[in-house]
């Protein structure tokens, strides 16, 4: 039991983590042992994802208190609240992967918030399939550059045929002379 006067802090820890986050991943530990706890919090932390056993009211409150009071739909049975801050699918792509690969694991996504925005179980999933940040931008900027490029081409096709067709008149001009 939390005593009284260190709930307000904890509202707190979790309504700031709620605003830097840039996605949250609700889920259900029922079933999961410390150790199981234990591990898949040492998996997000690697990938710079927190891990929190919340109590449901309090976490309900931090919600509300930050404007994002959707979340309290997903705040029921026991609940840990996974908080990513950079890559919004490397949180999900790791609790997908950790409930995949351990056996009789009964860890159950209900949920998220990507910014503002209520996700479903349907699209956490969707978002676990998506590739990691720094490839999305690399292919966004592979097709900024593509056009480009191609103008480049073009242009310098132009500018050879010119040069080759000022070179053999000048050739020419040498010959007759």
């Amino acid at each position: 039991m939390v005593r009284k006067e260190k709930k307000p802090e904890i509202v707190d820890r979790i309504s700031e983590k709620l605003n830097r986050a840039g996605i949250v991943v609700v889920t259900d530990y029922r079933g999961l042992t410390v150790a199981q706890i234990t591990d898949l919090r040492n998996k997000l932390r690697q990938q710079g994802i927190e891990y929190h056993v919340v109590k449901n009211t309090l976490a309900s409150f931090a919600a509300d208190r930050v404007g994002k009071s959707d979340l309290s739909r997903f705040l029921e049975g026991p609940t840990a609240i996974a908080f990513g801050y950079d890559d919004a699918a490397q949180t999900p792509k790791t609790l997908l992967e950790y409930q995949k690969s351990a056996e009789e694991v009964t860890l159950q996504i209900k949920g998220g918030l990507l910014g503002d925005r209520l996700l479903t179980v349907q699209e956490i999933s969707v978002l676990a399939k998506l590739p990691p940040k720094g490839e999305l931008i690399a292919r966004f900027v592979g097709l900024l550059q593509s056009p480009i490029s191609g103008l480049v081409t073009v242009l310098n096709g132009n500018l050879q045929g010119l040069a080759v067709i000022l070179q053999s008149r000048a050739k020419q001009l040498e010959e007759g002379e």
